[in-house]
C-alpha cells in the first residue's frame, strides 16, 4: 500500500479517534453527544467495522483500562505501550472527555459515574447499524475470543455468543479462546450455525498428521464492486498458553512464510485490498506488518489495546497499518479505504467507544439476550458481598479482582502462595456494587477452572515466574505469548522486565524470609493447562471464592496489591500508578 504525506498526520493521531474532540458536546445530552461522537463521515469505497476480544459481554459492563503495560525493546515508549496522559498524548485527546475516559485508567471511578457503562451488544448492534448506513457494503470483522469469558457462554457451550453474533451481522472472523471448547465444537459451529452466513478464517491453523489446512485460510468479498481479501490469522500459541488436549489434533504457529503465500495468493486472483483479521497480539501483528508484504491493514486484537491511532509499517512491498480495537465490546474500529487504479490510496481510522447511554439498545438484540439469560437470570445475580472497593483486573502484575481470587486462593485452600493467571478479559466493579455470581464468572470462566493445590520447591516457583515474564517482556514479539504477569499472594519478589531471561525474578520472600530453592511450599492455584487435571475431582475456582465471599460478613474491604518492585524498566511511558 502507497499512502499520501497525511500517513503521518495518521499516525501522530491529529484527528482524535471519533474524527473530533468531543468539545462542545461533552457537557450536553446523551443523544446529543452521540450525534458528536458517532457522526463521522464517509470516506473512500471501502469500509471494514472491527470489534475483537469481547470475551461474551453481552450487557454493558464497566472496564478500568491499565496503569501497568510496559513496552521493553524497541516497544518502549510506542504504541500499544503508553497509558494515562502518554496515550492522550500521542490522541491528541483531551483528558475529561469521554473519549478519554474510554481510553484511560484516568479518574476512573469519577468518570464511570458520570458516562456510565460501556460495551453491550444491543448497543453495539445500534452502532454497526449506523456505520453500516453510512458504509454501504461494510463488513464487520470479528477478531475472535468471543465465544468465552461468561457464566451463559459456559453453560451455553457458547451458543449464546454464536447467536448473537450472527444477529448482530459479523461477516468473517477468527479465533483463540473459542478452541478451549473443543475441537468438535469449533467444527459443529462453524459447519451448522455459521453456514452460509459467518466465515471462520484462519491460515495458521493445520492439522498434525499432514498439514491441511483445518480453515479456510480467507476469503474474498467484494465491498462495491472492490474484490476484498480477509485473511484469517489465530492465536499461535494456543496450544501451549492453553490446553493443548483441547486442539490435540491442530498445529498452529505465526507461520509468516504461508501468510505471505496467502497474500499473494489473494493478490493473484484479483484481490485490489488485503486484510488481516488477527488474534496475533499487537506487538506480533506490528512485527508481521514489516515482515510480510502486500497487507494493506492488519486488524489486530489479543492483547485487548484499544488504540485511537493507526501504526503504519513499512515493509519491502509498501506500507501496512495496524490496529487494535480494544476488549469487552467496549469499541467499534472503523476503517476506510479509499480504492483507485486497484489499490488502495488513502484511508482514514476511527476508533469509536460504545456508550450504553448515548447508543439506544437494538430491540431485536436486546430481546435475544434477554431470552438468552432468562434460564441464568436468577443465578447471574446472586449477591455475594458488597465491594467497598474499586475491583478491576488489567495490569502487566496485579489487579484488585486477582488480588480477590489470590487472597480467597491463599484462605480457603490454607496455602502458603497462590498464583491467579494473567488473563486480560474480565469486568470491572465500582465501590459500593453487588459481587454477584455473575461478576465471579466473568473473572475466571473457562473450560478449565479447576483449583488446584501443588507442592512445589522454590526453585520451581522461580522458574514458573522466570517464564511467565519471558513470555511477557522478550524483547522479541515473536516469542510473546500476550496476557501479564502471573498474580501471586502470600510471595514477595522484584521483578526486572528488561533484564536477560532466566534473570529478571529476584529477592522472592514469604514473610519476610528468602525463598529457599529447595524448600517445598504449598502453592495453590487455577486453570491448569495439564490434561491430568481434569480428571482430579478438584473445585472449580469460582466455587471455592464464592466460598471465601459468602464468608466475609457481606462486605468486602478494599484489596491491598501485591506487586513485585520494579527494577530497570522505570521511567517508562508504559507505567502509572
Amino acid at each position: 500500500m502507497n499512502l499520501s504525506k497525511r500517513e503521518f498526520i495518521q499516525v501522530m493521531g491529529a484527528g482524535t479517534m471519533a474524527g473530533m474532540s468531543m468539545g462542545a458536546y461533552a457537557q450536553s445530552s446523551a443523544s446529543t453527544a452521540a450525534n458528536g461522537l458517532y457522526d463521522i463521515p464517509k470516506f473512500g469505497n471501502v469500509s471494514f467495522l472491527h470489534m475483537t476480544d469481547c470475551h461474551a459481554q453481552l450487557k454493558p459492563i464497566y472496564f478500568r483500562e491499565p496503569s501497568i503495560n510496559l513496552g521493553v525493546g524497541s516497544m518502549q515508549g510506542n504504541l500499544p505501550h503508553l497509558v494515562g496522559e502518554y496515550l492522550l498524548q500521542v490522541a491528541k485527546i483531551r483528558p475529561g472527555t469521554a473519549e478519554a475516559h474510554a481510553l484511560t485508567y484516568l479518574d476512573f471511578e469519577k468518570a464511570a459515574k458520570r458516562y456510565g457503562k460501556v460495551g453491550g451488544f444491543a448497543h453495539l448492534a445500534t452502532l454497526v447499524k449506523r456505520m453500516k448506513a453510512s458504509r454501504p457494503g461494510a463488513l464487520l470483522l470479528d477478531g475472535g475470543d468471543t465465544w468465552q469469558g461468561s457464566g451463559t457462554s459456559l453453560w451455553t457451550n457458547g451458543q449464546d455468543m454464536v447467536d448473537a453474533c450472527k444477529l448482530l451481522g459479523v461477516d468473517v472472523m477468527t479465533g483463540h479462546w473459542e478452541f478451549t471448547l473443543g475441537m468438535e465444537r469449533v467444527k459443529e459451529i462453524i459447519e451448522k450455525d455459521f453456514a452460509g452466513k459467518v466465515d471462520f478464517v484462519a491460515q495458521n491453523v493445520k492439522t498434525n498428521d499432514f498439514g491441511d489446512p483445518v480453515f479456510k485460510p480467507y476469503v474474498i468479498r467484494e465491498i462495491n464492486g472492490v474484490p476484498c481479501a480477509i485473511i484469517g490469522q489465530a492465536f499461535p500459541y494456543t496450544p501451549i498458553a492453553n490446553p493443548r488436549y483441547m486442539v490435540a489434533d491442530w498445529a498452529f504457529g505465526i507461520q509468516d512464510e504461508n501468510m505471505q503465500l496467502m497474500v499473494n495468493e489473494a493478490r493473484g486472483k484479483g484481490a485490489q485490498v488485503v486484510v488481516v483479521i488477527s488474534h496475533n497480539g499487537m506487538d506480533v501483528d506490528l512485527k508481521m506488518a514489516s515482515r510480510v508484504s502486500g497487507i494493506d491493514a492488519i486488524m489486530g486484537g489479543h492483547t485487548h489495546d484499544g488504540m485511537p491511532v493507526a501504526s503504519i509499517v513499512s515493509n519491502k512491498g509498501g506500507k501496512t497499518i495496524v490496529t487494535n480495537a480494544g476488549s469487552n465490546g467496549k469499541f467499534l474500529g472503523v476503517l476506510d479505504f479509499d480504492v483507485k487504479d486497484k489499490k488502495v490510496s488513502d484511508f482514514r481510522y476511527k476508533l469509536l467507544p460504545v456508550f450504553s447511554n448515548m447508543l439506544p439498545a437494538d430491540k431485536e438484540m436486546d430481546a435475544l439476550i434477554t431470552k438468552i439469560r432468562a434460564p441464568y437470570e436468577s443465578k447471574l445475580a446472586e449477591k455475594l458481598a458488597v465491594t467497598d472497593g474499586l475491583l478491576y483486573r488489567r495490569g502487566n502484575f496485579n489487579g484488585t479482582g486477582d488480588q480477590l481470587l489470590i487472597d480467597a486462593l491463599l484462605d480457603v485452600q490454607g496455602a502458603d502462595i497462590a498464583f491467579s493467571p494473567g488473563f486480560r478479559w474480565g469486568t470491572t466493579l465500582l465501590p459500593g456494587q453487588a459481587i454477584t455470581r455473575e461478576w465471579l464468572l466473568d473473572m475466571t470462566a473457562t473450560t478449565y477452572s479447576y483449583a488446584t493445590v501443588t507442592e512445589m520447591t522454590g526453585e520451581t516457583i522461580k522458574t514458573v515466574l522466570e517464564d511467565v515474564a519471558d513470555n511477557l517482556f522478550n524483547p522479541d514479539p515473536y516469542y510473546q505469548q500476550g496476557g501479564d504477569m502471573v498474580r501471586v499472594g502470600g510471595l514477595t519478589y522484584s521483578c526486572n522486565p528488561v533484564g536477560k531471561a532466566g534473570q529478571r525474578i529476584g529477592d522472592m520472600r514469604l514473610k519476610g524470609q528468602l525463598i529457599e530453592a529447595g524448600k517445598k511450599y504449598k502453592v495453590a492455584g487455577w486453570a491448569p493447562v495439564a490434561e491430568e487435571a481434569r480428571h482430579q475431582g478438584n473445585k472449580q475456582v469460582w466455587e471455592v471464592v464464592e466460598t471465601w465471599l459468602k464468608a466475609q460478613g457481606g462486605r468486602i474491604k478494599p484489596r491491598q496489591l501485591n506487586t513485585p518492585k520494579i527494577m530497570g524498566a522505570l521511567p517508562n511511558k508504559g507505567y502509572a500508578v
